[in-house]
Order: C-alpha cells, then sequence, then structure tokens
C-alpha cells in the first residue's frame, strides 16, 4: 500500500524506536516490576496447545496478551509436533525486568519486545542472533521495517506487528465528533469515565502533546510539566488498563480514553460496534513489536521454524484479520481482504503518519524522572 512505501516509512522507523521506554529503571522500582512480572506470570502462563503433539518439544513463547491467534498455535503444532507454551506480560518493564533482574531467560524460546527493547537487550547480552539462514521467508517483510538503525541487519530481531495507540470513543454515551484530540479527555463532562493504558511512557507521551512537545522529551521540566497537566486529568480517569484496553469499553466501564488499534478492531468484531477509534489531532503514538530469541533459550531451532511459520504469508494474513494490527509482511497484505488493506483504523494514511511519533529511548535519567512522576501520579502522592 502506498503509506508504507519505502520512500515514507524507514526514515520514521529507523530514527525512531517503537513502543514504550527502553531505559534502566532504578533498581527499586526494577525490584517492583519483577514483583509484577511474577505476578502477571502465575496467573497467565497458558498451554496454548490441547497436548496432541507428536513430539516431546515445547516451545515457551513470552508475548502479550491476546497477540497470537490460537489457529496459528494450533496449525504450528499439528505441522511440526512441537507445542507452544504461551505466557504473557502486559508490559515492556515487566518483560525486561523477568528476563533480566532474575536472569530467567532459560524459561523463554521467545519473547515478543518493542523495537526500542530490541536494541537495548541486545546491548546488554540478552539476546542471541538469528541465523536468517533458518527463515526462508524473511524476504516477504516490507524493507520499511528492516535494517532499522535500532537492529541493522535484523541480527537480533524479527518484525511481528505494528500499530498505534489513539482515541476511543464509545459512540454509546458520548458523541465521537466531539472528541478529535488528546486535549479533549479533560473536558470535566468526562469526570470518571476516561481510560488510560498502563504505561508511563504513552500517557506521559499524550500529555507532553497536548502541550505541543515531543512525546519523546527528555527534558525534565517538560516531563513535570506533562505531570501537572496530568494530575488536572486524574479525576477523570477511572482506570489504566495495557493488558486487554478494549474491556473497559466493553463492559461499560469507561467511555472514552486511550487504546490500541487492534483492541479497538476486535471490540467492533466483538459486538462494541459503537466504539470509534481516532487518531488525535496532536498525534498518535506508533509502535512495533518484535520476536527475539533470549540469551538461555533451549529450543532455538523450535524458535527459527516458529518465525519462519508466521513469516508465510497465509499466516501473517491470519494473524493481522484476527488481530486487528498492521502487519510488516507485505507478500500478507496482498492477500487480505479490502475490509482489511483500506481500514485507517489498522492502516494509516499518509497523513496521520506524518504526524505520528515512534517513541524513542530518551536516556537513563529522563526515564528515572518519568518513573518517579508516574508513581506520584498513580499513588496521588
Amino acid at each position: 500500500m502506498s503509506h508504507l512505501s519505502p520512500s515514507h516509512l524507514p526514515s520514521q522507523v529507523s530514527t525512531h524506536a517503537a513502543r514504550r521506554m527502553s531505559l534502566v529503571v532504578p533498581k527499586a522500582l526494577l525490584a517492583a516490576a519483577v514483583g509484577l512480572a511474577l505476578a502477571s506470570c502465575s496467573n497467565s502462563d497458558n498451554a496454548a496447545t490441547d497436548g496432541t503433539a507428536t513430539s516431546n518439544e515445547t516451545l515457551n513463547l513470552y508475548n502479550w496478551s491476546e497477540y497470537m491467534p490460537q489457529e496459528i498455535l494450533d496449525g504450528f503444532e499439528e505441522e511440526t509436533g512441537i507445542s507452544v507454551n504461551y505466557t504473557t506480560f502486559d508490559s515492556n518493564e515487566a518483560m525486561y525486568a523477568k528476563l533480566k533482574l532474575l536472569d530467567d531467560s532459560s524459561q523463554y524460546d521467545l519473547a515478543v519486545p518493542s523495537t526500542y527493547y530490541v536494541e537495548k537487550m541486545a546491548n546488554e547480552g540478552l539476546l542471541q542472533e538469528i541465523d536468517k539462514s533458518k527463515l526462508s521467508n524473511f524476504s516477504n517483510l516490507d524493507t520499511s521495517f528492516t535494517n532499522t538503525k535500532v537492529d541493522p541487519e535484523n541480527k537480533y530481531s524479527i518484525p511481528y506487528m505494528w500499530g498505534s495507540t489513539g482515541l476511543a470513543i464509545n459512540g454509546d454515551s458520548v458523541d465521537p465528533a466531539t472528541v478529535n484530540s488528546w486535549d479533549d479527555l479533560w473536558n470535566p463532562d468526562y469526570k470518571g469515565q476516561v481510560m488510560l493504558t498502563n504505561d508511563v511512557r504513552e500517557v506521559f507521551g499524550m500529555a507532553l502533546l497536548t502541550l505541543g512537545y515531543s512525546g519523546n522529551s527528555s527534558n525534565p521540566d517538560e516531563i513535570k510539566a506533562a505531570y501537572d497537566k496530568l494530575t488536572a486529568l486524574m479525576p477523570n480517569v477511572k482506570t489504566f488498563n495495557s493488558d486487554a484496553t478494549r474491556m473497559p469499553y466493553i463492559e461499560g466501564e469507561t467511555a472514552l480514553g486511550m487504546t490500541w488499534n487492534g483492541e479497538a478492531v476486535m471490540a467492533n468484531d466483538e459486538g462494541l460496534t459503537s466504539l470509534v477509534y481516532k487518531y488525535p489531532s496532536e498525534g498518535a503514538i506508533l509502535w512495533m513489536d518484535n520476536f527475539v530469541i533470549p540469551k538461555n533459550a533451549k529450543q532455538v531451532d523450535a524458535a527459527h521454524q516458529f518465525i519462519d511459520y508466521l513469516l508465510r504469508p497465509e499466516n501473517a494474513k491470519i494473524v493481522s484479520e484476527e488481530i486487528g494490527y498492521a502487519s510488516p509482511n507485505v507478500a500478507a497484505r496482498e492477500l487480505m481482504s479490502d475490509e482489511v488493506k483500506n481500514n485507517p483504523a489498522i492502516y494509516p494514511s499518509k497523513e496521520v503518519l506524518a504526524k505520528a511519533e515512534f517513541q524513542e529511548d530518551v536516556g537513563d535519567e529522563a526515564l528515572q524522572v518519568y518513573q518517579q512522576y508516574w508513581d506520584k501520579l498513580k499513588t496521588g502522592r
């Protein structure tokens, strides 16, 4: 599609990273993240197959929740005899904390961090190189998303999905025509009705954009200004959610706020047809998620097999159409229905992309500032 042409996206993908922060969190904060990661994983480990595999191999996949169709997992097991144990996390920080601080990467054969975390983890020796000679379908990827600045020659990562964070409005409760910017969430009429993602960089990025700053600011004064503005938003905030961001809208808990584009597509598919997804006038937040192999992975060959299975056009098509995010697989897009290819919530226009911003690594000191204000914001202290 035209908006994915090499003339447009490579410079953005190369000069920006993708979703969420990539920096070193202070040890006390990381300790908290570890606890959250362990609690999350203990509740969300899923054996993603029915146990009918003909081999004893099990591939341990560490991924975002609701981010891999069961059809794909079942098809891979049926073809290879390798079962898939699907374990979930709800933030890059939780994933990183579990792999880094607990030195627990031997539990996982594949993980799915966002691009800027790929760079961080590779630099810290947490990843092993990918053998692209084992990936016969690598050439199906759009060159706009490969050989990026954060991972030249894709030594450590293979693009999986990309998407955006924008506005969600339940048209049954709020007139979508009245909500066009991030700043509209501050309207006092929406007291107790707003949902935010449970993500420090996305929430602060939104506030920074309303103030006319970059969502990737590393300026302490600008971050403080974003915090001050967010404190004024808190009376409107009902919940923070980065597990299944569509659910507060489906369940009627919230009427408007933030969401990921694929979650909005799934909400529509699941019956909440009144949920409208919009790119805010200040600009959307863009991200890309990627397969990586942790340094101590045990089933390395199986990991390569799974990646290559996902790179087949017919399988990448299934993923994109079911979970509602954009595929970096150009061969898969050629197979997609016009309804999907032409859905602006999945594949934004050139104009939207021109205003959107991929998240960047802002530096260790800035992250500490973000994290301190984030803790204050959520505790009210």
